[in-house]
């Protein structure tokens, strides 16, 4: 596994600039603003070669990019820090597509999501949902590939970030890839029955157009 086996890793701390930054951070509102301005991760190292990687989020803060997952553990930190437990969530696609995991929070008794992504869709969610559930069938239709094929299946049940107290994830020096595996081992749900989702029609034309816009390009 690409889990470091070291109970207790290396880890830095904040700044005082990093601190204050994160104090200003103090609404979900704030914290998808200051996610959208980080440029995309596209996990290539400095000769341009594929390197994966899930940095905590000093290290997003230090290298000033995150893709879709550092976004969310970054995000479920920042609200930590101002009373919101970090929860983040796995959308599991089929395997002709990649998975995204956003950051959840609730107000007054409702839930919403915030969301790094580099395209126009699978993004940043209003609390008004009643249940996970609800909100995540928000994202479905936006979930295609591009033939058109809608591609999400399965959802996880939120995932509580305290559980890797022991493992300092805010500061870490190595990538957190235990959390993916929990994300992986956590316990599923499905969209909709097998005999729905042989009848999905396909997303139309000009859907597939919107998706091709880009906030970062490669």
């Amino acid at each position: 596994m690409k889990e470091s086996k070291d109970k207790f890793v290396k880890s830095e701390t904040f700044t005082k600039a990093e601190l204050l930054l994160i104090r200003k951070l103090n609404t979900p509102a704030k914290v998808q603003d200051f996610l959208n301005k980080l440029p995309f991760n596209f996990e290539e190292d400095a000769k341009g070669e594929h390197r994966d990687t899930i940095k905590s989020p000093l290290r997003v803060l230090r290298t000033g990019s995150a893709h879709c997952m550092e976004g969310a553990i970054l995000g479920a930190y920042i609200l930590s820090t101002h009373g919101y437990p970090p929860l983040i969530m796995y959308h599991l696609p089929t395997n002709d597509d990649f998975a995204h995991v956003v950051t959840l929070f609730k107000q007054d008794g409702l839930w919403g999501a915030l969301s790094k992504t580099n395209h126009s869709v699978l993004r940043y969610r209003e609390p008004v949902y009643k249940s996970i559930r609800e909100l995540t069938m928000s994202y479905f239709h936006e979930y295609f590939i591009a033939s058109g094929k809608k591609t999400l299946r399965q959802y996880s049940k939120p995932l509580n970030l305290n559980i890797f107290k022991n493992k300092n994830w805010p500061t870490s020096s190595v990538d957190l890839w235990y959390i993916d595996e929990k994300l992986d081992s956590i316990k599923h749900y499905d969209v909709a029955p097998k005999k729905v989702i042989k009848n999905f029609r396909k997303a139309d034309k000009i859907e597939l157009e919107v998706v091709k816009i880009v906030e970062y390009k490669k």
